[in-house]
């Protein structure tokens, strides 16, 4: 946030930005979407909804399980949220006491290890670097004594996608160690050469987290949803009802609307697949030569040592001189973030080109000594 700061603070002053820090399509929600809502306008009070989410967008999520995944899932268990962001909150709360530990693979989104910390549980970061292919396994956590594991896939900030064995022996994992296990899916539909697989596949305890945000480009309306199982849905009931009071109604009637715009939205990953090949081939020929696999989400993470420089001073450096605002690696790894740098690559193809270019003129110039 202190990069996009910095971003729209020089593009006030009338200079050209390339916005490859924010991890949000630049692309508005689905027609389908803008339509309902404005119907909705004219047609409704919009007042309270249901704690839990309006019945026929908790039926509508139950629906696309049996037809993404092929997994039946009861309309009961599904959790509407204001965001994934709630939904991790809810989930923290749902599957752990205070003081109590959760392993997450580092690096990771900063989010989860800091509501973590807010809501008094410990984290216990596994290394997932670029030695294990920045993806988690059942190995990594043969030593972790914890109370829960979370994973992500794709993720953030690496765009790794998990085998499916990995999350079927993750899964068995918790089940043997009696920990809780929880997904975040908010990238799926976001995969270009491989499949994402959700952790219900293989645990149907799992508590599984998702999002309007990333693929249905609905970053702003804030809403996402979460299946937990049966016994944990009065639980959330309660919680939702005291912390939020029910999510945003026009924002739920806009979302089931959005779920039915599967062409327009595969539309925008073939345009992420442009994007992330042309960045993909630039940050090649700078010279980065250490990059996560770009399997999934819109991310690039490269390592910036190279270029003798620290991440936080790549990224300064980069917007100052060149207008590309891209986010150091600190924000997602604490221990060797200052090595890395990340790139979204969810903007339109011609910011994207732009940018590619600036940056390829930038490195050569710096490899060179000439800024």
């Amino acid at each position: 946030m202190e990069v996009l700061d910095a971003a729209n603070r020089r593009a006030r002053e009338g200079h050209p930005v390339f916005h490859l820090e924010a991890g949000q399509p630049s692309t508005m929600a689905p027609r389908l979407a803008l339509d309902a809502a404005s119907r909705a306008l004219h047609s409704m009070t919009l007042g309270y909804t249901e704690a839990l989410g309006l019945p026929p967008l908790r039926e509508r999520i139950a629906r696309h399980y049996a037809e993404t995944y092929g997994i039946d899932v009861a309309p009961d268990r599904v959790i509407v949220t204001t965001g994934s962001s709630a939904a991790f909150v809810l989930a923290f709360l749902l599957a752990f006491d205070a003081g109590q530990c959760l392993a997450i693979a580092n690096p990771g989104y900063p989010a989860y290890r800091n509501i973590a910390s807010a809501l008094d549980l410990r984290t216990h970061l596994v290394d997932c670097g670029i030695a294990r292919d920045f993806r988690m396994s059942a190995r990594d956590l043969a030593g972790v004594s914890a109370h829960g594991v979370l994973i992500a896939s794709p993720s953030n900030p690496c765009g790794t996608v998990m085998p499916a064995g990995d999350i079927r022996d993750i899964a068995a994992l918790c089940r043997e160690r009696g920990m809780a296990l929880i997904s975040d899916e908010i990238y799926h539909g976001l995969t270009y050469d491989c499949t994402a697989q959700t952790a219900l596949a293989f645990d149907p305890q799992a508590i599984v987290i998702n999002s309007f945000s990333k693929y249905y480009s609905m970053t702003g309306w804030r809403i996402g949803w979460m299946i937990v199982p049966a016994d944990m849905v009065a639980s959330v009931e309660r919680l939702t009802q005291n912390f939020y009071i029910s999510p945003p109604t026009l924002s739920q009637v806009a979302a089931t609307a959005a779920m039915d715009a599967r062409d327009e939205l595969e539309g925008h990953v073939a345009r992420y697949r442009v994007n992330r090949d042309r960045l993909l081939a630039a940050l090649k020929q700078c010279g980065f030569d250490q990059l996560a696999p770009a399997e999934g989400a819109f991310y690039l993470y490269a390592r910036t040592t190279p270029f003798g420089l620290s991440s936080p001073d790549f990224s300064r450096r980069l917007l100052a001189e060149t207008g590309v605002a891209a986010t150091a690696g600190l924000d997602f790894d604490p221990v060797s973030g200052a090595e890395w740098i990340r790139f979204s690559y969810a903007g339109s193809e011609a910011d994207i080109s732009s940018a590619a270019e600036r940056l390829v003129a930038w490195c050569e110039r710096l490899k060179g000594g000439r800024v």
